[in-house]
C-alpha cells in the first residue's frame, strides 16, 4: 500500500507541474505575440497623423518610403503604373531622388518617360515625380501621369499648324488675285477671270471656317442633352437635297432605299450634317454618269438593335494604307483632287465625332477603282419599331440583306434592297 500511495502521489505532483508549465508557456507565447518585433518595427513605421487619409484622396500616385527604401505606403495607382513591385520602388531615378532628399531634406521634382508595363511596346508613360521629406524618417513620392496631357498638347499643336496652313492657302490666293485684278484693270476679260477665281477661293475659305466651327461645336457639345427621335428617312432626304445640284452637274444618279420608318435618337442638326458630309463626299469623288446610293436598315446587336445607314459611290476608292487615316482632321487621300473639289479635309472628322458622341460608329469599305461605302451605325430610338418591322417584312428582304457590310469582296450597297432612284 505504501508503494502504491507513493506512486499515486508522484503522478499527481507530475500532473500539477505539467499544468503549471503549460500555463506559463501559453502566457509567454501571448506576451511574445503582442510584443513588436524588430522586423515589424522596421517594416510598419507609424505614419504621421492624417497622412494616410490625405494620400487616399490624392489623384496623384503616392508612395511613402522609410529609411531603408522600403515601401511603407503606396496607392493603388502607384501599383497600376508599375512604380512599386515586390515592396520596393521599381524606378531607379525616383529611388535616387528619394535618397538625395532623405540626405539633405530638399524637395525635388523631375519629369520622366517610363516604359509601359508588360512587353513595353507602345507609347511611353510621361510622368512628373515630386519627392519631399515626411517627418524625420520617411520620404513621400508623388507621381502625376502626364501622358494624356502631352497627347492632347500634341494634337492641339498639330491642329493649330494645320489650320494655319489651310487658312494661309486661300488667303494668300485672294491677296495675289486682288493684285492681279488691279494690274489688269484695263482688261475686262482678265478682271472677270480673276474675279471668278477670287470667288472660288472666298467660298473655300468660308467653307473651311464653317467646318472649323462645326467641328468645335460637335467636340464640345453633348448631343444627348437635347436628344429627340429623328426619322432616318428625313435625314436621307435632306442629305440628297443638299447635293442634288452638284450631282446633277455631273449627271450622277442619286438613289435611296432600304427599310423605311426607322428612327435614331440624337441631335437632328448634327446627324443631318454627318450624313450630308458623307453624301457630299460620295458625289465629289465619283466620276460623271455614275450612281450614289443611300440605304438604311436595322441590324441586330448584343446591346440592342442598331440602325445602319450606308452611303455608296462608284468613285476612285481608297487604298488600304489610307483607310485608317481618312477620319483624321485635314487628311486627304488625294490632296490635289480635294482642293479641286473644294474639300477641307474636315468632313469625315466631323462625321466621326458626331457618330461617336451619339454612341455609334462609322466604318468604311473600299476598293481602289470600285468605289467606297461609308456606314453609320447608331442605336435605334425605339420609336415606331413595330411599324418599321412590318414595313421590312412587307418589303420581302432576302437573306442577301443580312450579309456583312464589311465583306472584302462585295460592296455593302449590293447587299441592301433595291433603292428608289431619285431625279
Amino acid at each position: 500500500m505504501d508503494v502504491n500511495a507513493a506512486v499515486a502521489a508522484a503522478a499527481a505532483i507530475a500532473g500539477v507541474l505539467t499544468g503549471v508549465i503549460a500555463m506559463l508557456a501559453f502566457r509567454w507565447s501571448e506576451r511574445e505575440q503582442k510584443r513588436p518585433t524588430r522586423t515589424s518595427l522596421h517594416m510598419d513605421p507609424v505614419l504621421p497623423p492624417g497622412v494616410d487619409t490625405v494620400l487616399s484622396v490624392l489623384r496623384s500616385s503616392a508612395v511613402v518610403l522609410d529609411e531603408a527604401d522600403a515601401v511603407v505606403k503606396a496607392s493603388s495607382a502607384a501599383y497600376a503604373l508599375g512604380l512599386v513591385r515586390g515592396g520596393k520602388l521599381a524606378v531607379e531615378p525616383m529611388l535616387q531622388m528619394a535618397r538625395d532628399t532623405r540626405r539633405d531634406g530638399e524637395i525635388r521634382q523631375v519629369e520622366l518617360d517610363l516604359p509601359r508595363r508588360g512587353n513595353g511596346r507602345g507609347e511611353a508613360l510621361a510622368v512628373s515625380a515630386r519627392v519631399a521629406p515626411l517627418g524625420s524618417r520617411l520620404v513621400l513620392l508623388l507621381v502625376e501621369d502626364l501622358t494624356e496631357a502631352r497627347r492632347i498638347e500634341a494634337v492641339r499643336r498639330d491642329f493649330v499648324a494645320n489650320v494655319s496652313h489651310e487658312l494661309k492657302t486661300p488667303v494668300g490666293a485672294l491677296s495675289l488675285l486682288s493684285e492681279a485684278v488691279m494690274d489688269a484693270s484695263d482688261d475686262p476679260e482678265a478682271v472677270e477671270r480673276f474675279a471668278g477665281r477670287m470667288q472660288i477661293e472666298a467660298t473655300r475659305l468660308t467653307n473651311l471656317v464653317q467646318e472649323l466651327i462645326d467641328l468645335s461645336r460637335v467636340q464640345n457639345d453633348d448631343p444627348l442633352d437635347d436628344a429627340e427621335p429623328v426619322r432616318v428617312d428625313e435625314l436621307v432626304a435632306e442629305a440628297i437635297d443638299r447635293c442634288r445640284h452638284a450631282a446633277g452637274t455631273k449627271q450622277i444618279t442619286m438613289a435611296a432605299g432600304g427599310t423605311a420608318d426607322l428612327h435614331v435618337r440624337g441631335n437632328r442638326g448634327q446627324l443631318a450634317a454627318a450624313l450630308g458630309n458623307l453624301v457630299e463626299n460620295a458625289v465629289n469623288y465619283s466620276p460623271a454618269r455614275t450612281r450614289v446610293g443611300i440605304a438604311a436598315r436595322r441590324v441586330s446587336a448584343p446591346g440592342g438593335d442598331l440602325i445602319e445607314i450606308a452611303v455608296t459611290d462608284q468613285g476612285i476608292g481608297i487604298s488600304e494604307k489610307d483607310k485608317e487615316r481618312v477620319f483624321e482632321r485635314f487628311y486627304r487621300v488625294d490632296p490635289a483632287r480635294s482642293r479641286a473639289t473644294g474639300g477641307t479635309g474636315l468632313g469625315l472628322a466631323i462625321v466621326k465625332h458626331v457618330v461617336a458622341s451619339h454612341g455609334g460608329e462609322v466604318t468604311v469599305w473600299s476598293a481602289e477603282g470600285q468605289g467606297s461605302t461609308f456606314t453609320l451605325r447608331l442605336p435605334e430610338s425605339g420609336q415606331s419599331r413595330g411599324r418599321a418591322q412590318q414595313r421590312s417584312d412587307r418589303a420581302g428582304l432576302s437573306a442577301e440583306t443580312e450579309r456583312s457590310p464589311s465583306s472584302p469582296h462585295t460592296s455593302p450597297y449590293e447587299t441592301l434592297p433595291a433603292p428608289e432612284v431619285l431625279p
